[in-house]
């Protein structure tokens, strides 16, 4: 049987992200036939969201900032790559995108025409998810599609 759905993975660099990633390939892509195609879409910020700045050597702090960027974005796709060798999953597609995440993923359900989202969640209180804006909590609302957020357990005390 064929994957005849689409399921996009958001993924970042975080542990969290990482997480959620192996739970998804364990809990849907365990078995030799998986109902879906994976795409696993990493969002790239721009330079000067990060640099956030102007005037004389912005140009030079930019191309480093650039080359940063390009560096996370290619290690966070070889290790996903990895993860997906090491668990039997073949045939899974990297998309690397630049800008806003929360934009970049809606776009990315309806390029793709995707049944499903999933990320992880980073386990922001209210105010830092107030104050820094929640991607899921955007894609869930926009999103012309389900979305599953992936929770990593909290460690017991």
């Amino acid at each position: 049987m064929a994957a005849t759905q689409t399921m996009i993975f958001a993924l970042d660099d975080t542990d969290h992200s990482f997480y959620a990633l192996e739970w998804t390939l364990d809990h849907f892509f365990g078995a030799s036939d998986s109902l879906f195609k994976l795409i696993i879409v990493h969002v790239k910020t721009t330079p000067t969201s990060v640099v956030g700045l102007a005037g004389p050597g912005t140009s030079d702090v930019l191309v480093v900032v650039e080359k940063d960027i390009k560096k996370t974005a290619q290690r966070v796709c070889e290790k996903s790559k990895q993860l997906c060798e090491a668990k039997g999953v073949n045939g899974v597609e990297f998309d690397v995108v630049e800008g806003d995440a929360r934009n970049v993923l809606c776009d990315a359900v309806d390029k793709h025409h995707a049944a499903i989202l999933v990320m992880g969640s980073h386990g922001y209180g209210a105010f830092k998810r107030a104050v820094l804006g929640s991607v899921s909590d955007y894609c869930s609302h926009h999103a012309r599609c389900s979305v599953m957020i992936v929770k990593k357990p909290k460690a017991k005390n």
